[in-house]
């Protein structure tokens, strides 16, 4: 079997404000296999995107991780340079952030950015790097690309420049995307393109994804896996599947109750009860006893990482068991 083309081992991201210690990402381990596809989920705060920052090496001061290994090929990314994990980004590794404007140059037009992006990781020609964006940018589902090359990110739309962020990531044939909720700007209609161009692209050439996302259901039709996220902890994980039919987690099944496509007709739409902890200073224990209606004392304590077989992992000391509903 080959090696997962990403695996994180205890990966722990702390930022140190003058408010206090904010434990982001804290104990984070999973893999991401060749060619498959996994969901990050969680509700805003939970440590998702920071998570993919992480990873990238795009984490800001006063931030900084402070442990754990993350291993891309085998390889320690921590060991290397700024540099070296420069070069890996955009070509080996790339990324799609949730608002275009981090990503393109205003002053720039389309082709100089996307064809930079082909020839500063190869020696290919202009013609050449110019016949891929067309290429890539038809796959997104931008009409006329050849001619809207030449147009400046201000002349596109906030889904247009979205898309093209998109194309742009795919340009190099990456082994690695990491795309933090990159279709919520889109409609329905282009967002199921993406999704299906995404899952080809991971099914034909292997390329790995993870997919940050607060939508279950745009997950739930696109991942082979799902790890949730919540205060920073990854709190069960598991074949997607398997996960949502059986979710052991209390704040598992909340998201899923919560998605209004599980709501009866005519009824109020469920929420979580109770609001997520601020992670300034958070204690030990159980980040979700507050919200939970099986908390008990137990809970006093960090629960470790049950694993229960199948791929299926928690964290939790009062899991479910069985199938899912929404009663």
């Amino acid at each position: 079997m080959s090696a997962p083309t990403l695996r994180v081992e205890d990966l722990s991201t702390q930022f140190f404000t003058k408010a206090g210690l904010v434990k982001a990402v804290d104990g984070v381990s999973f893999s991401v296999e060749p060619g498959e596809i996994m969901g990050l989920v969680g509700e805003s705060g939970s440590g998702k995107s920071v998570t993919g920052y992480s990873v990238l090496g795009l984490v800001d001061e006063p931030g900084r991780v402070v442990g754990g290994r993350i291993l891309f090929k085998g390889e320690d990314l921590a060991a290397k340079s700024p540099e070296q994990r420069r070069e890996l980004r955009g070509s080996r590794i790339a990324a799609v952030f949730q608002d275009p404007l981090m990503t393109l140059n205003p002053v720039l037009k389309v082709e100089t950015q996307m064809v930079e992006a082909i020839q500063a990781h190869g020696r290919v020609s202009r013609a050449e790097a110019r016949r891929r964006c067309v290429a890539a940018l038809g796959r997104v589902g931008i009409p006329a690309a050849e001619e809207r090359l030449s147009a400046y990110p201000h002349q596109f739309s906030g889904g247009m420049r979205q898309r093209v962020c998109i194309a742009i990531a795919l340009l190099n044939r990456p082994d690695l995307i990491i795309a933090d909720e990159p279709t919520t700007a889109l409609d329905v209609t282009i967002q199921a393109q993406i999704l299906h161009e995404m899952r080809s692209l991971c099914s034909g050439s292997g390329t790995s994804l993870i997919w940050i996302s607060h939508d279950l259901s745009v997950v739930a039709g696109l991942a082979d896996q799902i790890a949730v996220m919540y205060a920073g902890r990854i709190v069960e994980r598991g074949p997607v599947g398997e996960l949502l039919e059986r979710p052991a987690h209390p704040y598992t099944r909340g998201l899923i109750r919560s998605v209004p496509a599980n709501s009866r007709r005519g009824g109020s739409l469920y929420q979580i009860p109770g609001m997520t902890p601020s992670l300034v200073g958070l204690g030990e224990g159980c980040a979700f006893r507050e919200r939970c209606d099986r908390a008990d004392g137990a809970c006093l304590s960090t629960p470790p990482e049950f694993d229960v077989g199948g791929g299926r992992t928690h964290r939790c000391f009062h899991p479910y068991e069985g199938r899912h509903t929404n009663d």
